[in-house]
């Protein structure tokens, strides 16, 4: 009882941004992006522009996904502050280091290192899904790296079984690893543009608020990915890993994890998310010791592309908050 009073006290304390947002424009292309080297560890990363000698937000996406998933979002926020929107080993433009094992915990240290190579500071460090995981561990071991997290439908433990995540290929991979070559036969047979269309059915709620410039560029990335030699590979070792993080014993859950993050912590979740079902929603929020949760309504598993305006407000909101040190 005590818990579920503290999450209703949580969602009636979001504080939102309320000024001025530009129009999210879905034809505006992804933003520039480099290879770029730091700290020892080479990255291709998404720069988004913003106000000068501002903070840094930094963002990380999810199983499957690459830096062009935060483009809206990093447009909104970048009034505020600039942004670097981040592939992870083996996914968008970013190659994995030689000896690379996708766990988690091996994703966080990459990061981690790459940003403590930049010399910004603590960022605002924001993260979809895997990069949700990848933020938490970030937050929990390296704390001077981050001010503020943003964890957008954070790939928390669960093992109940939910038909839904069955309805596409990519997802009965993450719950059954061990037909995964069986699956990967069948995705080789199926056009870039289905696999697209596939995706957008289930992360979205309502897929045609994704723009013909948006699909475009989906299609692109997957024509782009069947070149890279380790694309398939990242993405199955990574699910697989992430898969056994779940299992992981009492003394090394995540859920204890994210009780070890001091940072301000925003949680949001998508009140319709057929991936990461939002019944995890309260709970992460609660094991943050500064978190606050956010369910959006109508609302899929990727809540920076589907209410980008919803999210930039809440984020900025709580970033106003902890300057206001009322967070």
């Amino acid at each position: 009882m005590a818990r579920q009073s503290h999450v209703e006290t949580m969602l009636t304390r979001i504080p939102l941004y309320t000024g001025p947002l530009p129009q999210p424009h879905s034809a505006y292309p992804p933003w520039p992006g480099e290879t770029h080297r730091s700290g020892g560890v080479t990255l291709h990363v998404r720069h988004t522009p913003g106000p000068e000698r501002a903070e840094l937000a930094v963002y990380l996406h999810g199983l499957g996904g690459s830096s062009t998933n935060f483009t809206d979002l990093a447009g909104l926020v970048g009034i505020r502050f600039p942004g670097m929107a981040i592939d992870l080993p083996g996914f968008g433009r970013s190659a994995p280091p030689g000896g690379f094992d996708y766990a988690p915990d091996s994703h966080a240290e990459v990061i981690a290192t790459f940003l403590a190579g930049l010399g910004h500071g603590s960022v605002h460090l924001v993260g979809n899904s895997l990069g949700g995981v990848v933020a938490l561990l970030i937050a929990a071991r390296r704390p001077h790296l981050v001010r503020t997290l943003t964890l957008l439908a954070p790939a928390m433990p669960d093992l109940r079984m939910d038909p839904r995540r069955l309805s596409d290929p990519r997802v009965a991979l993450t719950m059954l690893p061990v037909v995964g070559d069986w699956i990967r036969r069948i995705l080789i047979d199926v056009s870039p543009a289905e696999q697209v269309e596939q995706m957008l059915r289930l992360c979205f709620v309502d897929p045609s608020v994704v723009a013909s410039a948006r699909r475009a560029e989906a299609v692109a990335e997957c024509v782009e990915r069947v070149a890279l030699t380790w694309a398939v590979a990242a993405l199955r070792q990574s699910t697989q890993q992430l898969a056994r993080s779940w299992l992981m014993p009492r003394s090394r859950s995540l859920w204890l994890v994210a009780a070890e993050v001091h940072a301000p912590a925003l949680v949001v979740w998508g009140a319709a998310d057929k991936l990461v079902t939002v019944r995890k929603a309260p709970r992460t929020a609660a094991a943050l010791p500064r978190g606050r949760l956010l369910v959006l309504p109508r609302t899929g598993h990727l809540p920076q592309m589907e209410k980008p305006s919803a999210v930039a407000r809440a984020m900025l909101g709580m970033i106003d908050a902890v300057d206001r040190a009322v967070w």
